[in-house]
């Protein structure tokens, strides 16, 4: 385990955070110096810390003994998928020296670290999360510390001492990366993200907000509660075999998975009946009132719910129904959205609300009142052999990604037949309260210098007052 594991001593945090930091400090004043061919060896390295099967397998099991979340198999699917999906992401990426170059216009980009990074990482991805962090990280010359969620610290703590063995094995220090010691507190953390040079946090809308409290540069990833359309034009098989897949994928820990299908009236029926062949059971009105009672506090999932099987969410909220005991996942109709219709928010586990619309645009009204009380900025998904309708989403819908067509929650942060970066954080733009609208990669943890030069004498274009004018002046009269 960490040697940074331990009892932290009451009013101590500080004098510890300001060791972990200086030690991190030092550790990336040597990595600086590291060439491409170095960096992306200590890159592959890190990787391999959990890609290593036994490792991968250990973890998976650690993570979900100790936060009782989701299931080892789809875990180490996890684990494994998105740090295989990075590492071909960064393969071939310039990330020291010169990394671009445009002799034209006299321009140099030059890859520079951003320091010291605190990485904020929650209890649904206790080693996935980290991860990807510690190889962006690395990936820049930075040196990283990352703060666990109090149930995901025993995973980190595996994880590094991994991460700690292979960076051994490559010769580097492995002050490069660390994590703040157990009993993670509040006041620690807020410590840590005063003293870095940037802050990462995935996690709660409070992480989020904490972090660009903290007067530190951060990046902070929004929260999801994904609404898919079907319409009436799509391979309604094909959709409900992908919903299910996404919904039940690690008992639904993912901010990706869909939280609400939004169908169109005239394909609901078929519709629900392929959700069913693919595993799903449709509860009864009276059935839905007594989950709603018993997952619910104040509109929100409470804990004992979260990320568990259908099966187990039955038993606990007392429904006995064969049907139900049996389903991979749990439908549920929903007509309404708000506080007073919990089921409309996110769930984060196996339990799909169902809405029918008489057409598309009432669909994207849906969605996008569904996006208002919960998940603004995140993302949509979207069944349909329309091409248009994508982009009409993309275009109405405050959303940074339309998933088309695909299985959200392995759609949405990268995959190995689609344009987006692998990645467990997505950014929400302005409409989740985030800096950035993508997802997280690696160039947020870098700094680009620019070297400019003057243009060549011929290349130098300053538009006349008519040429920007012109056409204003006379249409105006002026």
């Amino acid at each position: 385990m960490d040697g940074n594991q331990g009892l932290v001593p009451g009013g101590a945090a500080a004098a510890i955070v300001e060791g972990l930091v200086a030690r991190a400090r030092a550790a990336q004043g040597r990595f600086d110096a590291a060439t491409q061919d170095q960096v992306d060896l200590v890159v592959t390295a890190a990787g391999w810390a959990i890609v290593d099967p036994e490792h991968n397998r250990a973890l998976a099991e650690l993570a979900v003994r100790d936060t009782g979340l989701g299931n080892v198999d789809d875990k180490m699917a996890k684990n494994r998928r998105k740090t295989m999906g990075l590492l071909r992401d960064l393969a071939g990426s310039k990330s020291v020296g010169v990394i671009a170059e445009d002799p034209a216009r006299g321009l140099t980009e030059i890859a520079r670290p951003v320091g010291v990074v605190a990485a904020i990482t929650p209890s649904t991805n206790p080693a996935a999360t980290p991860a990807n962090n510690i190889i962006n990280a690395l990936k820049g010359r930075n040196a990283i510390i990352l703060a666990p969620s109090p149930k995901g610290a025993s995973t980190l703590s595996l994880l590094l001492a991994y991460v700690h063995a292979e960076l051994d094995r490559v010769g580097v220090p492995r002050d490069l990366v660390l994590q703040l010691p157990s009993p993670v507190t509040r006041e620690m953390t807020a410590e840590l993200m005063r003293r870095v040079d940037l802050v990462v946090a995935t996690g709660s809308r409070s992480n989020v907000r904490a972090a660009y409290a903290s007067g530190t540069p951060a990046i902070g990833v929004g929260a999801g509660n994904v609404a898919v359309i079907v319409d009436e034009t799509a391979d309604l098989a094909d959709a409900a075999n992908k919903i299910a897949a996404s919904k039940i994928f690690d008992n639904a820990t993912s901010c990706s998975s869909e939280n609400s299908v939004i169908a169109v009236e005239s394909i609901a029926p078929p519709l629900l009946a392929a959700l069913a062949a693919a595993g799903g059971a449709v509860l009864e009105d009276s059935e839905a009132r007594v989950l709603e009672r018993a997952m619910f506090a104040d509109a929100r999932p409470i804990a004992p719910f979260i990320a568990q099987t259908a099966r187990a969410i039955a038993l606990r909220a007392g429904l006995a129904r064969p049907a139900l005991l049996e389903a991979r996942f749990l439908i549920v109709a929903e007509s309404g959205v708000g506080k007073e219709h919990p089921f409309s928010g996110e769930k984060l586990s196996p339990v799909l609300a169902f809405y029918r619309v008489p057409d598309f645009a009432a669909a994207t009204g849906l969605a996008r009142s569904l996006l208002r009380y919960q998940g603004a900025g995140h993302s949509v998904g979207l069944h349909t052999r329309d091409d248009g309708r994508g982009l009409a989403l993309g275009q109405q819908l405050p959303v940074c990604r339309v998933i088309v067509n695909q299985a959200h929650c392995f759609a949405t942060g990268g995959a190995f037949d689609n344009a987006l970066p692998f990645s467990l954080s997505m950014g929400c733009g302005t409409w989740g309260g985030d800096r950035i609208s993508e997802n997280l990669n690696y160039r947020h943890f870098l700094n680009i210098t620019r070297v400019v030069h003057p243009f060549a004498p011929e290349n130098v274009r300053e538009p006349s007052d008519e040429a920007l004018f012109g056409a204003y002046r006379r249409n105006y009269r002026l």
